[in-house]
């Protein structure tokens, strides 16, 4: 179905055509359009003099060749779509007209066509029209939340700083002790009777298999056991796999891991000052995140309070393109990594089907919830300063890790700045609502 452009002027007097109404919610209205003869000939001629004025024929001026000889150059797909095009528009307009739908100008309609014949002169397509939201606010002041209390502790912020010095860690060759678990191994395994220098493995030890990771503790580099193992029916190598063998096992070579020591150097390496300054600032950040997460958590509740206390109701079209965008856009992240839309679904244990309905359902919470938050910055006269726009944009930025004039950049060039508009208008919303809530505290 070619997308229509409904941004037409008013068309004059209309033959015939019969339209039914169905309204499936009340900001949702179906229409289905059988369209009169006449009006479906006129769209199929006006479509044949478009698509002729762009060919060019020798001797001819664009659009005045014979009609005789333009039909050959005209693909019977051509002509179809832009048929459509002006039929539909025509249609919606005068379906408009007779039903007096006062439309929501801000959400597209969405059409799908039934029937289209040139030769009979038929047309059929239903139109499901927006109407403008409507919404009832509850009492949005005093709404009950439940608040954990929050606080860093020190063995959060040791194991932040260990997990800092686990990224620093060096491997190092052993040669005063024997294998520990997490060593790298260089080993080499030979069965029993078969010629050769046996086979060689890079293992990590503790991670092979019970029979063989029990062997290894504690050897030392260049020492021999020989014992029978079972290797496992998934080992590497596929022709011992699942095989019991008398083998000989060495070890070539043994490195470990070496964390660096937890000293003012160390705190250095991180660009801060000194170990006690390096664990203020993991407490800091540490605090910012369990602070976000809060926020993030009482703002759910919130919405969840004031959608019970309000009624809201959009237009299915509203929310059903929004999942279907974001839909669009999961498929593309997924083919950028090699994979389908369908594995991902499977991968959430999910069909195709129940992964459309739960984008479905998302969107259509996520809209309803703007939606109130809108008009709660009305109701309260709300305004955005300057700063506040800078800030979420900054808050923007470092959620893409780019740049504060890259990221507005990327926002124009996609147009979404609304994006941001209404990003820093949510957040001065639920920062209000929080103020005004009746909160209790919990333990975490």
């Amino acid at each position: 179905m070619p997308e229509v452009n409904f941004e037409v002027a008013p068309l004059g007097v209309y033959t015939a055509m019969q339209v039914t109404r169905e309204d499936l919610n009340p900001c949702t209205v179906l229409l289905n359009i059988v369209c009169d003869a006449d009006e479906v000939k006129e769209g199929f001629d006006k479509a044949f003099k478009q698509i002729a004025k762009k060919i060019k024929l020798p001797g001819f001026r664009p659009g005045h060749a014979p009609k005789a000889m333009l039909e050959g150059l005209i693909s019977k797909e051509e002509l179809y779509e832009s048929a459509t095009e002006n039929i539909v528009r025509v249609g919606y307009r005068k379906a408009l007209e007779e039903t007096t739908l006062e439309i929501d100008q801000t959400t597209r309609p969405t059409v799908e066509l039934k029937l289209l014949d040139q030769e009979t002169s038929a047309a059929e397509f239903s139109l499901k029209v927006p109407l403008p939201p409507q919404i009832t606010l509850g009492d949005y002041k005093g709404l009950p939340v439940q608040k954990p209390a929050i606080e860093v502790t020190e063995e959060e912020v040791d194991k932040q700083i260990e997990e800092f010095r686990k990224r620093r860690q060096l491997r190092e060759a052993v040669t005063d002790r024997g294998v520990q678990e997490g060593d790298v191994a260089v080993v080499n395994v030979k069965l029993e009777g078969e010629e050769g220098d046996g086979r060689n493995f890079m293992t990590i030890a503790g991670q092979t298999f019970e029979q063989l990771d029990q062997a290894l503790m504690g050897m030392q580099v260049e020492e021999i056991k020989n014992l029978e193992v079972t290797f496992p029916e998934n080992f590497q190598e596929k022709d011992w796999a699942g095989q019991t063998h008398k083998i000989q096992v060495a070890v070539n070579s043994l490195s470990g891991v070496k964390l660096p020591d937890l000293d003012d150097s160390f705190a250095q390496s991180l660009k801060t000052e000194s170990v006690e300054d390096l664990r203020e600032r993991v407490r800091a950040g540490l605090g910012r995140a369990k602070a976000e997460m809060l926020r993030e958590l009482v703002t759910e509740q919130l919405m969840e309070r004031l959608q019970e206390r309000s009624q809201v109701f959009v237009s299915d079209n509203m929310w059903e393109s929004l999942a279907e965008r974001r839909l669009r856009e999961t498929a593309e992240e997924q083919r950028k990594e090699g994979k389908s839309l369908e594995s991902y679904a499977a991968e959430k244990g999910m069909t195709m089907e129940q992964l459309h309905d739960a984008w479905k359902k998302n969107a259509k919470l996520q809209v309803e919830r703007a939606l109130m938050i809108k008009e709660v910055f009305v109701k309260e006269e709300m305004q955005l300063a300057n700063a506040e726009l800078n800030a979420e944009l900054f808050e923007m930025a470092q959620e893409y890790n780019v740049e504060v004039d890259e990221m507005l950049k990327m926002l124009q060039r996609n147009e979404a700045v609304d994006e941001l508009h209404f990003r820093a208008i949510s957040r001065k919303v639920t920062d209000f609502l929080q103020s005004q809530a009746e909160v209790s505290e919990v333990a975490l």
